[in-house]
């Protein structure tokens, strides 16, 4: 275990933290710790008739691309990742479920970032209305499980809650 000697805040902005702090490795000896702080996120994958699956193509600033992803966003503060979860389904794709299952956690990137994004899986939902965010624009895909399982072999989908999600969705299935 390492212990935390002092944290030292160096950017705090809208969606995440910085920290660059004092800490003790293993072996006592003094090192420093970057750390990204962030709420967390939830993540929904819809599936229709345990054959089709829905996803979004996001245009992604940090990766200057186009990104193939389950239905996603940050938890608010003082929010309950299921609520996240639901409103997100319906904010993204339209769809309005009654009940969503927990369907595990991803940890994105643990050597400098705390966020957990908590996964859901939806299997019954009617349609309602998108409701985007003022900066987002998304492209919904319905496709096959089998086609959303071979974009993750050859590359085209690239997202680590997604790949987990469908990966772990698709294991299911086989059981």
């Amino acid at each position: 275990m390492e212990k935390t000697v002092n944290k030292n805040y160096v950017y705090q902005g809208r969606i995440i933290k910085v920290r660059n702090d004092d800490a003790l490795a293993e072996n006592g000896n003094p090192c420093k710790r970057e750390i990204v702080e962030h709420r967390g996120g939830a993540a929904i994958l819809a599936v229709e008739d345990k054959k089709f699956v829905y996803l979004v193509k996001q245009y992604r600033y940090a990766y200057e691309k186009e990104l193939l992803e389950i239905p996603a966003g940050k938890i608010e503060e003082n929010e309950n990742p299921y609520d996240t979860a639901i409103r997100e389904l319906e904010e993204e794709l339209g769809l309005k479920a009654d009940r969503i299952e927990p369907f595990g956690e991803v940890y994105p990137t643990p050597g400098y970032c705390n966020e957990i994004i908590r996964l859901y899986l939806a299997e019954k939902f009617v349609p309602t209305h998108t409701h985007f965010d003022d900066d987002e624009y998304l492209v919904q895909i319905k496709v096959t499980l089998d086609e959303a399982i071979k974009m993750i072999m050859d590359g085209t989908i690239k997202d680590s809650k997604t790949i987990v999600a469908l990966l772990k969705y698709k294991e299911m299935q086989n059981k």
